[in-house]
């Protein structure tokens, strides 16, 4: 039987992320992931924003980790050859109604400790994007963008070159809690969703790291922990390709979604440049319903004339969609919090449950966060 210092389940962009940090002071760090790949799911299925902790609740995990993330996941990237750029962004009103939030909303950037924020006029939204329509706006220069895939592979490949275990197509069946470890039983091999069965194998971890995001309340059910329920919302994008993209230059985000579901459908200047427009937000019932009954183009079309009135429907193409792990249900309004917590029953099992945007941004930063709870356990 193999046995671990540490084992983290699911490697996304945050497991990845703590992969690459706990592999850095213990060794025999496991990271299993079910899908064939890493970064498969929620972490390259998103926008690709460096976001800057903007929109979150005051002493907030989201704001808290978003905010030492941004700094963090910039000279991650610079360290290690990511592509990534910082563009800044426009959070922008379209009406007078509109930009009565907007100081209200830079209050609120500026105490969770976002600088350089800016507001501007009609002129200067012209300025930047000669194409939005907006009355008023504010400018976020610390936003960026990044290839969320190569953002990935690179926490792995780190991990990896420090001695940490990446074992993909390996899902957990089964958690077994004894006092000094959990014993861990992965189903290895075969092709996800696959009826065929595959061999069982075991470890014994000192610690066990929930980190599988969708699928993070199914764990956390493993070893009894029936508190969590993950509500999956679709984000569905389309995308402006070829000369029309030159409609935008950089980053452009409505107010944010008056339900706290999302930032809203926003404009994004992709690194190999094209325009991703979106995400919506909807929630679904499957964790892997990516396609069914997607929104139509010309409904992202009447969306982004909003603020872009000069795009239309020929202009855009359907593109990707993802599903974020809501922790709040359909029947509230208001934005979750990351948890991030040893399990009161269970203490050498770590769960990260409902991390959802901002956590591509926020990963590095909860990883320093989880490695300390690790101490507490393994030192």
């Amino acid at each position: 039987m193999d046995r671990a210092n540490i084992l983290i389940i699911g490697g996304g962009v945050v497991g990845c992320a703590i992969a690459r940090a706990a592999s850095c002071r213990w060794e025999d760090v496991f990271l299993v992931e079910q899908f064939p790949r890493v970064g498969m799911a929620t972490s390259t299925r998103n926008s690709g924003v460096i976001h800057s902790g903007f929109y979150y609740p005051k002493d907030s995990l989201k704001a808290r980790h978003c905010v030492a993330g941004n700094r963090l996941t910039y000279e991650f990237c610079a360290a290690h050859n990511v592509p990534h750029r910082r563009t800044g962004k426009l959070i922008v009103a379209t009406s007078p109604e509109e930009a009565g939030e907007l100081e209200e909303l830079a209050a609120h950037g500026r105490a969770n400790g976002v600088e350089g924020i800016r507001p501007l006029d009609a002129a200067g939204i012209r300025a930047r994007e000669p194409h939005i329509r907006g009355v008023a706006a504010l400018e976020i220069p610390s936003t960026g963008i990044v290839s969320s895939e190569e953002l990935v592979k690179a926490y792995a490949r780190v991990a990896a070159e420090q001695g940490a275990h990446i074992v993909t197509r390996a899902k957990a069946e089964a958690l077994e809690a004894h006092a000094d470890f959990i014993r861990v039983t992965l189903r290895v091999g075969g092709e996800s969703g696959s009826s065929q069965e595959t061999p069982l194998e075991t470890i014994e971890a000192r610690c066990v790291i929930n980190a599988a995001g969708l699928f993070s309340d199914e764990v956390a059910a493993l070893l009894g922990n029936t508190r969590y329920r993950i509500y999956p919302v679709r984000g569905e994008y389309c995308e402006i390709r070829g000369p029309r993209a030159s409609l935008i230059n950089s980053l452009v985000y409505p107010l944010p979604h008056a339900k706290g579901l999302s930032l809203g459908i926003h404009f994004t200047k992709t690194l190999w440049g094209t325009v991703l427009v979106g995400p919506t937000a909807r929630y679904v019932q499957d964790k892997n319903d990516y396609e069914q009954d997607r929104l139509s183009v010309a409904d992202f079309a009447r969306n982004a004339q909003k603020m872009l009135p000069e795009v239309t429907e020929n202009d855009l193409h359907l593109a990707y969609s993802g599903l974020r792990p809501k922790l709040v249900p359909p029947d509230r309004k208001g934005y979750g919090d990351f948890v991030i917590t040893r399990d009161p029953a269970v203490p050498r099992a770590i769960q990260l449950i409902g991390i959802e945007s901002p956590g591509l941004t926020a990963a590095p930063s909860i990883a320093e966060h989880v490695f300390q709870l690790c101490a507490e356990i393994l030192e």
